[in-house]
């Protein structure tokens, strides 16, 4: 039976999560505890790239640490953005973090539904003399590069921010006791298994991404909710299926 659940990303700063209503609705104790964190490049490592920000007519953005350190890097830089500038995103959620740094309404935006930058291809492709940047992370493979060339679009990928282990304290450590784990990146996993080695491969385990999700099966896990699905394109979503079926 599943009673306590750590989630290794921030704690929400809305009391309107999900995650919420399923503590309540599941009764089960939810402990919200980052592996990684995450670091954005300074602008002299970004130069290093050799990549224009401006020179570009539209950015995708995989997540909000891109949406933040892209317009990090532009601010310390001194550069302007484009009024014309095109964002694409791969949620919604992620499309409405830009109302951070520009007015939504001025600017065109485009997401997708399933999380899957594969979502975002349709609409790439609509507008293909864009100037495509793709800020990523410097843990990454050549998926989005491959898939983007596929369909000959303009695009460079870059490095904008990096992951790093959020290591666990010796406490931490000794009073873990957790009945699952959730995870959202390739290096929450590798952090968990750096501290735990192969201690903790019978707790149930889930995981957003396709990445995070073999790098689990790699190392062993027990994976039991792999998101997004066509049926449950959020973790809270097909968290919630897991629990119920448990009862």
């Amino acid at each position: 039976m599943i009673k306590k659940i750590l989630i290794s990303q921030p704690q929400p700063s809305s009391e309107k999560s999900p995650y919420y209503d399923i503590a309540n609705d599941f009764d089960v104790e939810l402990v919200f505890r980052p592996f990684i964190k995450v670091e954005g490049l300074t602008s002299k490592e970004f130069r290093q790239q050799k990549v224009s920000i401006v020179g570009h007519t539209a950015v995708v953005f995989t997540s909000r640490h891109a949406i933040d350190n892209y317009f990090k890097l532009a601010k310390e830089m001194r550069l302007e953005i484009s009024e014309d500038m095109k964002y694409f995103c791969v949620t919604e959620q992620v499309a409405l973090y830009i109302q951070k740094y520009v007015q939504y309404r001025k600017r065109k935006v485009f997401f997708g539904t399933t999380g899957k930058i594969d979502d975002l291809l349709p609409s790439m492709v609509k507008h293909k003399t864009e100037k495509y940047l793709v800020p990523l992370s410097s843990v990454h493979d050549n998926s989005v590069k491959d898939l983007f060339d596929s369909k000959k679009l303009h695009h460079t990928e870059c490095v904008m921010y990096r992951t790093v282990s959020n290591d666990f304290t010796e406490e931490e450590v000794k009073e873990f006791d957790y009945d699952m784990c959730i995870f959202f990146s390739p290096s929450g996993i590798n952090a968990f298994t750096k501290t735990f080695g192969t201690t903790k491969n019978n707790i149930a385990v889930g995981t957003f991404g396709p990445a995070t999700a073999k790098t689990a099966h790699d190392a062993g896990l027990n994976l039991v909710i792999e998101a997004p699905s066509e049926k449950f394109p959020s973790m809270t979503g097909a968290l919630r299926s897991y629990l119920a079926r448990q009862e």
